[in-house]
């Protein structure tokens, strides 16, 4: 027989994971395709399971939006492909877009 609090324990962290909200200020730091390195802010709003972003990159604005499931939000900011984050265990949330071929890190503020 398997005690319950091992059977208990992979479920509490799925439910703390689907209840973790990422509103909140971020520093944004990343790559672009060509490797090239950027900063600047971002601003998150989370509501009804979909999450809206807003970065300032560079004097610049780019927006999108789309849905949390459990750990990873996807964005739909108007490429061609969606920026994907993972939600860190510290609160940050690491991300893929072009097609994987450059990374987006939100660190807490």
């Amino acid at each position: 027989m398997i005690p319950r609090l091992v059977l208990a324990a992979p479920f509490a962290l799925i439910a703390s994971l689907a209840a973790a909200d990422v509103t909140g200020t971020y520093t944004a730091q990343g790559r672009n395709p060509d490797g090239s390195a950027y900063s600047g802010a971002a601003e998150l709003v989370q509501e009804d399971g979909f999450v809206s972003i807003r970065w300032t990159i560079g004097g610049q604005t780019y927006t999108g939006q789309g849905p949390l499931n459990g750990d990873v939000v996807t964005i739909d900011w108007g490429s061609s492909a969606p920026l994907v984050y993972v939600i860190m265990p510290d609160g940050e949330l690491h991300g893929t877009w072009a097609d994987g071929t450059a990374l987006d890190k939100l660190i807490p503020r």
